[in-house]
């Protein structure tokens, strides 16, 4: 019963090829495609308003110097965004909840923020390891803290949210289960329990809409420490 709980996370094979890759561009298919027609239908306005309003949030921390990134950051979110609410379908499976996914996404994101402020401004960049005024038996030790806490970055990017979303996917198959196994012993029991399910589903959809936001939001602060 243990190891059922977790084979939702096991990615699916086809004749011992991964599925993973297909459940990475379905969530693609699902944008509009771009067309030349001036008056498109609503669906159409309401997804380009939704657009217009996740870059407007990204861009904020950033100055004019980061908006060339606009596409990178709006385009990351959209796929987090879409994974996630598209994992909580039943019988599907979500990218998300793999570290080595997360990892793949946040480190060299995070490596590219790094390089920039390292070109840009060595200076200031190499100046955050040492905060003003440091008194001076404590630099070697507020070097090393400073030098972690820059390389752990992208190791808590991948954990967050798959720590995150892995949490979630557990408790809704483990109410989900309870539900099912009380309902011909205990039926009143069974129908409160079916409304916390209701409740954490809800809960969960809101969680997967702000991790992926969490995330994105991160880097974009972190690309503005170096730019």
């Amino acid at each position: 019963m243990n190891l059922s709980f977790f084979d939702q996370f096991t990615s699916p094979c086809l004749l011992g090829i991964p599925l993973i890759l297909l459940s990475l561009l379905f969530p693609t298919l699902l944008l509009p495609m771009p067309n030349n027609r001036w008056i498109t239908n609503r669906l159409s306005t309401l997804q380009l308003w939704f657009f217009h309003l996740i870059t407007k949030q990204l861009m904020i921390p950033l100055n004019k110097s980061g908006h060339k990134w606009a596409l990178l950051l709006t385009a990351l979110m959209l796929l987090l965004l879409m994974i996630n609410l598209l994992g909580l379908l039943p019988y599907t499976f979500t990218p998300t909840t793999q570290l080595s996914m997360n990892m793949a996404l946040a480190f060299p994101l995070w490596l590219a923020t790094l390089l920039i402020g390292l070109r840009n401004q060595p200076s200031i960049t190499l100046g955050h390891l040492l905060p003003e005024g440091t008194p001076t038996p404590l630099i070697p030790a507020l070097i090393l803290i400073e030098t972690t806490s820059l390389l752990i970055r992208p190791l808590a990017l991948g954990v967050r949210l798959t720590a995150n979303l892995t949490a979630g996917h557990l408790l809704i198959q483990l109410i989900s289960t309870a539900t099912t196994v009380l309902l011909p012993i205990m039926p009143t029991i069974s129908i409160l329990t079916a409304l916390i399910l209701f409740l954490l589903t809800i809960l969960e959809v809101a969680v997967a809409m702000i991790q992926a936001y969490v995330f994105v939001l991160l880097l974009s602060l972190y690309l503005q420490e170096n730019i």
